[in-house]
């Protein structure tokens, strides 16, 4: 019976070439041909019943059996789904649909495929799981499944394709852990499961795949010490685990256990512990990067036996003791003559930079040792690096001059000496970098005039040597570079007029010249910079009237303030729609003051100082326009005047009453609608506004909330830039995760928190979403107007952020006591002044935003609360579970006791964020360990040491005022101290501390107006 069994089988696989079966491949591809949208058919037009089937275009037959054995369709941009029918070539060996715009689910009747070796689906828009039913494809070699949107996990029946080789799930959202059945797949070489959301730790089963060549891991939320499996697997020549949470430290024998490394990416981990040293034994390394973890001591010199190194990556860490011989791997890495990248950025360097840079690879492209504790000059011979493109030694200690030879680096792009100690003048030899892009100098203390050879730039588009020492007048030749985009000379000492620059800047989008001693009628040619956003001009003397700009309707911030200019103030501003702020206080401005446009909105117009104004919105507080009538004739005709007087008095009365009885009848009407509304627990909360936007707008707006949007996360969200097409606004879009607990509550609260209180330090809280997502699941979002210089945390802790969101320079002191200046005037508006007082409960540096104008904004109002109607219960587990995480160091102690809130509380968390504002150090710094806090360390400093727990990069900044530094600072410290006392009743009130700050603030600008004279 067996026998005849078997014959039987090989007698149907004999007869299935010569029968019906290539009918059944037609038909299968005809079928998949028919779920191809229609206007993507034609590359598909010789799949016809009048053609051969071998003949298809994409097709290929087996020779001897004439089935379809491959199909390749890869990069065709179809458009459409994977009809079940492919299940039906039987013969098929490789089948490639990579590259195309295919959705839908992969249709199990894939795992029918047995003689399948090849599968590619790779960049399509597939959704669903990876089908079980692929292990039955057991012949599989490869199998790549990357840049899809599959999810469910990664199939533990995977792990009985025996023979796979090379595996791509990569760029999925898998999710789940990696199943232990994947050490089975003891054949493969290459592995790219990157970005898939995969969490868990590594499988010990790992170390079974000893022929594994490539295994990328990065972008996943893979847990755990490094993986001891992977130790095993010393034929290892490129491992990617960048991006994941793995911790602890690197055995020491790292580099004996895996020799054949030769691209190690291990960046944005939690490693902690030294580099080890083995590392150089790999002697075929290329690239290493071990950025962004929490790695400690000193760089080891013996890299430089690595021959082959061209990229090494050891930024954000803490390697370095702020000390000399931090700076030794220097000199060994000048064998290494493949170098191409060296980034040892924000780490404790500290020591001179040694003259041995000069002598590093000439075939160098990138040296940045950003933000470290490097002092001493930059090397003479700094021009024998004639491929460098990007150097970047700023926020250090550096001094002495730019060295001559810098105009050697013909190849340089991008160069950045910014906020060190250097001085000296700005050497002419720069202008012989004709490709230079992006030049900043500032905040140092060059001095001399600009040399007109910077107008030999021609794609220059950032010029920055702002707080300097510089004088004389600004070069003509500067304002003709026609790629301008960001022209910086702000807070230095030039004089003369602007230059009236023949042709305008057509890229030109910031100028700022503010305070300086520049002086003269303004260039009418500023009209025709129409690209112009941004313009800086205050602190000038500058007479005479505001020239015609009436073209630049794209201007988003003008500052004319504190000037000498003249005459009436120009009616079109009011017309310009994406004007933000507008400064003309301190002048001689004089006339009625405009009531239409932008001019009824005192948050965008600021006009104080100007003592022959008049008219104007009541919340600029001008007198009156003086209307000069002529004096009415005592006649009948007064009489009648009275009388007509009279009577529109009387109808005007009796108007006013029908409105008030319409008022009140409305409002009865909108409490019982609100009563009547049970189905919703968020309905109310909704009902403050007009307009409330869909899940799918919103999905849209933030290219379905893609990570390229993702701009922050808050308490019990993430947080999206969106662009909103129908308004062509960019706003904030706050997601909540209704996972986590008492999400959906910090909703409600932060709707109603925000509904009736306006002020112009205040986050916009602009419309929210309650809507269901498109899985059927329950979906809140709340819509912010949009900050785009961030949050204040990305200011004050810079190392801390990824490099491309990284602000491109730092706070000035000023800059700094004008946001705490903002927040302060904001917390005694909720405390004072709302109609019912609020305590706000969080505030920290990531709870305050930075417009354009790096004005403060106070967000995030998910755990306010109104002070006469706090719900005591739910404010003690945000301060006693998850939540007190976030706002360790910042909670007033009463509250970690289970206090009330309240005004106290919030003083006390401002008085914390402005120590950390002006320090640079957060409470909870690892220096802050035991009875040491970021109070008493400070108190310990002043007034004698204020310079030395100062936050470095106000030093840095160039400052040179009448008012001394140290004073200003401890100054404002004090306030810092005041605001957070153990005891509430002894910390200062919102009004007290902001008289104090403003004093402070008055002394230091008339301080720094007398020193400019």
């Amino acid at each position: 019976m067996r026998l005849f069994l078997l014959f039987s089988f090989s007698a149907l696989m004999l007869l299935e070439p010569y029968g019906f079966t290539d009918e059944t491949d037609k038909k299968a591809l005809l079928d998949f041909k028919s779920q191809v949208s229609e206007d993507k058919q034609d590359v598909l037009s010789s799949w016809n019943n009048s053609s051969p089937l071998c003949s298809w275009k994409g097709v290929t037959c087996g020779l001897k059996h004439k089935r379809v054995t491959r199909l390749d369709l890869g990069g065709w941009e179809l458009v459409g789904v994977i009809s079940p029918s492919i299940g039906n070539l039987s013969f098929l060996i490789s089948l490639d649909l990579s590259n195309n715009s295919i959705g839908g689910t992969i249709p199990h009747q894939v795992g029918n495929l047995f003689r399948l070796e090849y599968l590619d689906m790779s960049y399509n828009f597939l959704i669903g799981d990876i089908p079980v039913d692929l292990a039955n494809c057991s012949r599989l070699l490869e199998l790549d499944l990357s840049r899809n949107d599959l999810g469910g996990g990664v199939p533990s029946e995977i792990g009985s394709l025996g023979k796979l080789e090379i595996l791509y799930l990569g760029f999925n959202n898998l999710g789940g852990k990696l199943p232990a059945s994947f050490g089975n797949l003891t054949s493969l070489t290459d592995v790219i499961l990157c970005s898939s959301k995969i969490e868990g730790r590594i499988p010990d089963d790992l170390a079974r795949l000893n022929q594994l060549v490539s295994l990328l891991l990065g972008g996943n939320n893979f847990t755990g010490l490094f993986p001891p499996s992977m130790y095993n697997i010393s034929s290892l020549e490129v491992l990617d685990i960048f991006g994941n949470g793995f911790s602890g430290s690197l055995k020491p024998d790292f580099g004996n256990l895996l020799p054949n490394i030769q691209y190690l990416f291990m960046g944005r981990n939690n490693f902690t512990g030294p580099i080890p040293t083995t590392l150089s034994n790999i002697s075929n390394l290329q690239f290493l990067g071990i950025e962004y973890n929490k790695m400690i001591g000193r760089i080891p010199t013996s890299f430089g036996k690595l021959k082959n190194l061209r990229i090494v990556a050891l930024h954000g860490n803490s390697l370095g003791s702020y000390s000399s011989g931090d700076l030794e791997f220097l000199k060994a890495l000048t064998n290494c003559t493949q170098l191409r990248t060296l980034s040892v950025r924000l780490n404790r360097l500290g020591g001179d930079l040694p003259t041995a840079i000069s002598n590093l690879s000439t075939n160098l492209q990138q040296l940045n040792l950003r933000l470290n504790f490097i002092s001493g000059t930059i090397p003479y011979d700094i021009g024998n690096l004639k491929s460098l493109k990007r150097l970047v030694l700023s926020k250090n200690l550096l001094s002495g001059p730019l060295p001559n030879s810098i105009g050697k680096l013909s190849s340089l792009v991008d160069l950045d000496v910014s906020s060190n100690r250097m001085s000296g003048d700005i050497p002419s030899s720069i202008g012989n970098i004709t490709g230079l892009e992006k030049l900043y100098l500032s905040n140092n203390s060059f001095e001399g005039t600009i040399p007109p050879s910077l107008a030999q730039f021609k794609y220059m588009l950032s010029l920055w040597v702002g707080s300097n020492k510089l004088n004389g007048t600004i070069p003509h030749e500067i304002m003709q570079i026609p790629s301008l985009f960001h022209l910086d000379l702000s807070n230095n000492s030039f004089t003369g007029c602007l230059p009236d620059f023949i042709n305008p800047l057509e890229r030109l989008g910031t100028l700022s010249v503010a305070h300086n001693k520049l002086s003269g009628k303004l260039p009418q040619v500023l009209g025709d910079c129409l690209s112009l956003e941004n313009l800086y001009l205050q602190g000038n003397s500058f007479d005479g009237d505001i020239p015609n700009i009436e073209g630049l309707m794209g201007a988003k911030r003008l500052d004319f303030s504190n000037n000498n200019l003249s005459g009436s103030i120009p009616g079109y501003f009011a017309n310009f729609s994406s004007l933000e702020y507008l400064n003309l206080s301190l002048n001689n401005f004089e006339g009625k003051v405009p009531t239409e446009g932008k001019f009824r909105n005192a948050k965008v117009v600021t006009v104080y100082g100007n003592k022959d104004l008049c008219g104007g919105i009541k919340e600029l507080k001008l007198k009156p326009c003086i209307v000069h009538a002529r004096p009415m004739k005592t006649t009948s005709h007064s009489s009648l005047s009275k009388k007509v007087a009279i009577g529109v008095t009387s109808a005007g009365i009796a108007l006013l009453l029908m409105v008030f009885i319409a008022y009140i009848s409305l409002r009865w009407f909108r409490k019982r609608k609100k009563n009547q509304q049970t189905s919703d627990p968020t309905s109310s909360a909704l009902e403050v506004f007009h307009e409330k936007i869909s899940y799918a707008y919103l999905r849209n707006a933030t290219d379905g909330f893609s990570s390229r949007n993702l701009i922050g996360s808050s308490s019990f969200g993430t947080v999206f830039k969106a662009l909103l097409p129908r308004e062509n606004k960019v706003v904030a879009v706050k997601v909540l995760n209704l996972k986590r607990r008492g999400a959906l509550k910090s909703f409600m609260r932060e709707c109603e928190s925000l509904k009736d209180i306006r002020h112009r330090n205040l986050v916009k809280l602009l419309t929210a979403c309650s809507s269901i997502d498109f899985q059927g699941n329950d979906f809140r979002a709340l819509i912010y107007e949009f900050m785009p210089n961030g949050s204040l945390d990305m200011w004050l802790h810079p190392e801390e952020v990824e490099e491309i969101r990284r602000p491109s320079r730092t706070l000035t002191l000023f800059e700094r006591l004008n946001i705490a200046i903002d927040m302060i005037y904001v917390l005694d508006y909720l405390h004072v002044y709302c109609h019912e007082p609020l305590a706000h409960c969080d505030l920290k540096p990531s709870n305050v935003l930075l417009d354009d104008d790096l004005n403060g904004h106070i967000s995030d109002f998910g755990i306010a609360r109104l002070l006469m109607k706090f719900d005591q219960e739910s404010l003690f587990n945000h301060l006693s579970s998850a939540g007190v995480r976030g706002t360790i160091g910042y909670a007033a102690p009463e509250y970690g006791m289970g206090g009330q809130p309240s005004m106290h509380g919030d003083v006390y968390s401002f008085g914390v964020l402005l120590l950390e504002m002006f320090t640079g150090k957060r409470p909870t710094n690892e220096l802050f360990e035991g009875n040491v806090t970021l109070q008493n360390y400070t108190k310990l400093a002043l007034p004698e040491r204020v310079l030395d727990i100062a936050d470095s990069s106000i030093l840095n900044s160039g400052l040179r005022v009448g008012f001394p530094l140290g004073e200003c600072l401890t100054l404002v410290l004090e306030v810092g101290l005041k605001c957070c006392e153990e005891s509430p009743k002894n910390r200062l009130t919102t009004s007290g501390a902001r008289k104090e700050l403003i004093l402070i603030k008055e002394r230091f600008f008339k301080a720094t107006r007398t020193a400019r004279r």
